[in-house]
């Protein structure tokens, strides 16, 4: 599987991006897609998660309300529409696939559950 993420860039407190995700090289219903981010100087973490194959989905508590992840399952991608962004939103943005469990929950918060990882998008949200 190849994961390829765009749409990161430069916002404005208060503002909007949205993510993409896309995957090729295995049926996309057969594995969760997860979206991690990693701040300068921190671990990185779980942000949120989507399965095709059951559609459990999960949000890092700090995201809920603001985020919104969605696939569409023609086009083999993923999205992470995200809203009222803050500055400490600015991180790396990652999108990872899961072959392994294929759906979503808490555990989508961990590294080691992914087995497929894309290179990274940079948000930088400036206040």
């Amino acid at each position: 599987v190849q994961l390829e993420e765009s749409g990161g860039g430069l916002v404005q407190a208060g503002g909007s991006l949205r993510l993409s995700c896309a995957a090729s090289g295995r049926a996309f219903s057969s594995y969760s897609i997860a979206w991690f981010r990693q701040a300068p100087g921190k671990e990185r973490e779980g942000v949120s998660c989507i399965s095709s194959s059951d559609g459990s989905t999960w949000y890092k508590d700090s995201v809920k309300g603001r985020f919104t992840i969605s696939s569409d399952n023609a086009k083999n991608t993923v999205y992470l529409q995200m809203n009222s962004l803050k500055p400490e939103d600015t991180a790396v943005y990652y999108c990872a696939g899961d072959s392994v469990l294929s759906t979503c929950g808490p555990h989508s918060d961990y590294d080691e559950v992914h087995d497929y990882w894309g290179q990274g998008t940079q948000v930088t949200v400036s206040s």
